[in-house]
Parts: structure tokens; C-alpha cells; sequence
């Protein structure tokens, strides 16, 4: 019974009788019904970040150019790896990716991160605030946690190249 009423507010399978005026108002009143239903969904940044991710994979973890930072919040099953590769001279991240295990948030949040912090010394990458992510893909209270796991993400990814390249450095001595 649920299946058929979603399927009448949507206008999915409605064939009028008679075809004409009626089945014009019929695919008016169904375009009207997904409207509703699209207005109530994701910002279209969201949605954009997560059919279109920017900077999905991996690096070798053991490469001493890069850092990895992965966060997870148990509350909701999200988890987020967020990889940097850094140039060692002048201390800016060259290139950064990420997966992201969860919802349509956490994944643009992921990608939004990745994107911001490519080109940045690493100091400012660190200094990106949840805030920033929340407000740009415009997230409801009820995902600002998956802009808090992007910032986190970030600052776990500097601080693994920075332990990283600390023991380089001791171990070169």
C-alpha cells in the first residue's frame, strides 16, 4: 500500500485514459511531485560532490610524502580516509584523494576537503574549519557531523606526514 502511494505522489506508473490533456496534466502533476521531493533533498553542491567525487583513490601510505588521516564516526557508520602528498621543499600539499565510506554528505564533504587543500601550505589546510565545508554545501544541522570528519580528516592527514617525516629526520641524524 506505501509502494502505491509513493508511486501516485510521484506519478510513476500513471497512465490516464484517453491520452491527451489528460496525460498532460498527469506528467504536470508528476514534474510537480519531484520538484517537491528534490526541494527537500540535498543542496545541489552535494549532489554534484557525490555523483561527481573529485580526488577518489589512494597513495602508498608508506611513501614519506604522504600523509593519511582516517576518521570515523560510529554513531553513523561514516568513516573517511583522507590521503595528502606534500612537496618536502617547500612544505605545500601537491595532491591530495580520499574515500569515504557513507552517506551523500560525508562523500561531498570528503571531496569538498580534498579540493581545498590542494595547493595550501600545510598550515592552512589544518586551519580549514567544518564550519567552512558545512556552510559552502549549505549541510542541515543534522549533517554537520560529516564536515567535522572532513576537518578532522585534514588535520589527522598533516599530523601523520608531520610524525612522518619528524622520524625521517630523527633516523637521519
Amino acid at each position: 500500500m506505501l509502494r502505491a502511494a509513493g508511486k501516485r505522489l510521484l506519478g510513476v506508473g500513471l497512465r490516464p485514459a484517453g491520452g491527451g490533456a489528460g496525460e498532460a496534466a498527469a506528467l504536470s502533476a508528476a514534474a510537480s511531485a519531484v520538484a517537491v521531493v528534490r526541494r527537500r533533498g540535498y543542496h545541489e553542491r552535494v549532489v554534484d560532490h557525490y555523483d561527481n567525487p573529485r580526488n577518489v583513490g589512494t597513495f602508498d601510505k608508506d611513501d614519506p610524502d604522504v600523509g593519511t588521516g582516517l576518521v570515523g564516526a560510529p554513531a553513523c557508520g561514516d568513516v573517511m580516509k583522507l590521503q595528502i602528498r606534500v612537496d618536502e621543499e617547500s612544505g605545500r600539499i601537491v595532491d591530495a584523494c580520499f574515500k569515504t565510506f557513507g552517506c551523500g554528505s560525508a562523500i561531498a564533504s570528503s571531496s569538498v576537503a580534498s579540493e581545498w587543500v590542494k595547493g595550501k601550505q600545510m598550515e592552512d589546510a589544518a586551519s580549514i574549519k567544518n564550519s567552512e565545508i558545512a556552510k559552502h554545501l549549505s549541510l542541515p544541522p543534522v549533517k554537520l557531523h560529516c564536515s567535522m570528519l572532513a576537518e578532522d580528516a585534514i588535520k589527522a592527514a598533516v599530523k601523520d606526514y608531520e610524525t612522518k617525516k619528524a622520524k625521517l629526520d630523527k633516523g637521519n641524524e
